[in-house]
């Protein structure tokens, strides 16, 4: 068993429920939810759009390997109507499934990079996640998540 934490996020249509979806989906296909932050509504990154977003972050307890992960994620944003990501940059979006962190593992390949390297630039990020994993420590930087939010 592995512990992850995996970002959600969503600008367009019914954005709880957007959410809502997607944590239960997770549940269902990927592990048990330990933990699920609050709701966080953040502006556009990387983009411009006119649509705020939702964020969350969940802990879950699976079984499955890091790139068995990363296709279950993409599998959930398919069936939740995700159109396929650009490979041009950011857009609008109905979900978002991101892997932060897989316990305390790094992975540096170009399909899947563990942690997620914007962890630390991304507020709606750092603060839903130091709200359920304040103590973690990112196994790159060495600080606890928790000191994100003072930087």
């Amino acid at each position: 068993m592995a512990f992850c934490y995996l970002g959600l996020g969503t600008n367009l249509g019914d954005k709880e429920q957007n959410l809502n979806n997607a944590i239960i989906s997770v549940a269902l296909e990927i592990g048990e939810v330990l933990s699920q932050s609050s709701f966080y509504a953040s502006e556009s990154w990387g983009f411009q759009s006119e649509n705020e977003f939702l964020n969350a972050v969940v802990l879950v307890n699976t079984t499955l390997s890091p790139f068995d992960l990363l296709e279950k994620t993409q599998k959930i944003e398919r069936e939740l109507g995700r159109a396929e990501k650009s490979s041009v940059g950011y857009a609008d979006r109905l979900i978002d499934i991101d892997i932060l962190l897989y316990d305390q593992l790094v992975i540096d390949q170009p399909t899947l990079k563990i942690p997620h390297p914007h962890i630390a630039e991304r507020d709606f990020v750092y603060i839903p996640l130091a709200e359920i994993a304040p103590d973690v420590i990112h196994p790159l930087l060495g600080t606890r998540i928790a000191e994100f939010l003072n930087q």
